[in-house]
């Protein structure tokens, strides 16, 4: 497989590959002829952070065409996959998007969000990864790469949680939003729980990222997709989520309770959207566990939806 690691110019040499606010591409390794490795010193971060990029097939064939960008979000943990991987490489190592997307017409933009990032800008201002994400690198690929201004956004578990928050948080800027075993409603029963034991598994505090849920609810509600349910009218949405149970795809006996807290944050956000008049795509897909199995089934079985919303 080729791999060649090219180090960049200064920002100040190479204006195109900075955002507005300085963040730059400082190497760019081409693993082979539709994937490219980015490494960006981020402001938002206050560090480096790194984005893969699946190109279209046709890219090099069509040098002047722009290409509608699919976002996809990973969750939390990377390094409790087996193997472990970089965050940035979650959906590359553990299914099958490069292959499926070969004979799309597709940029898809994986990027790096951190162990327990939850796609926002935390309580001390950084990481913020939500201007990370919305503003540096999207700049940086729509400049650089050929991205187009058409855009979908799919996410897995806190990746689902990112996908309805940048909906919500940046309206019109993705055409399509979708969760798959996401938190939507990180204010339901029980689920600002485990979020705060996520912090805490990954070596933060429980109240690092908003703050206590219930001392700084008004922290927490302004960064619930649940409690912003006007600004996602006319966004296409899709969630989906299994009840915890065995499933066809993996070998548990015993219940799974991440995947029961998908299920509860994303049942009570769509049926306030259904409430609300706000149409919403649901596939609860009944015994079925947190899996990454799973969710490649999930881009599949999305993928139309996602295309319709990209236009293709």
């Amino acid at each position: 497989m080729l791999s060649i690691s090219l180090t960049l110019a200064p920002a100040s040499a190479t204006a195109t590959r900075t955002a507005d606010d300085g963040a730059r591409v400082i190497s760019e390794t081409q693993v082979d002829d539709r994937t490219i490795d980015l490494v960006i010193d981020s402001p938002a971060l206050g560090t480096t952070a790194s984005v893969r990029l699946l190109l279209p097939a046709n890219y090099t064939s069509q040098p002047t065409r722009l290409f509608p960008q699919l976002w996809l979000l990973h969750g939390c943990c990377s390094d409790q996959d087996n193997p472990p991987s970089p965050d940035y490489l979650g959906w590359a190592a553990n299914t099958d998007v490069a292959q499926f997307t070969a004979d799309k017409d597709v940029m898809v933009i994986m990027p790096s969000g951190g162990q327990a990032g939850f796609y926002s800008a935390w309580q001390a201002g950084k990481p913020d990864w939500d201007t990370f994400h919305t503003v540096e690198v999207r700049q940086i690929v729509e400049r650089n790469y050929r991205a187009g201004q058409t855009r979908a956004v799919a996410g897995l578990s806190i990746g689902g949680y990112g996908a309805m928050a940048y909906a919500f948080r940046h309206e019109g800027m993705f055409r399509a939003a979708a969760s798959y075993s996401g938190l939507p409603n990180t204010l339901a029963p029980g689920v600002a729980q485990w979020i705060q034991g996520i912090l805490v598994r990954e070596g933060f505090g429980p109240f690092d990222l908003w703050g206590s849920d219930r001392w700084n609810h008004d922290v927490w509600s302004a960064s619930n997709p649940f409690d912003h349910l006007e600004d996602l009218r006319g966004t296409a949405l899709y969630v989906s989520a299994g009840n915890g149970r065995q499933g066809p795809l993996d070998p548990l006996t015993s219940g799974d309770p991440i995947e029961m807290t998908a299920l509860v944050s994303s049942r009570t956000f769509t049926d306030m959207l259904w409430l609300h008049g706000i149409p919403v795509t649901v596939n609860y897909y009944g015994n079925e566990t947190h899996g990454w199995q799973y969710w490649e089934r999930e881009l599949h079985t999305s993928w139309p939806f996602l295309a319709t919303g990209l236009g293709l």
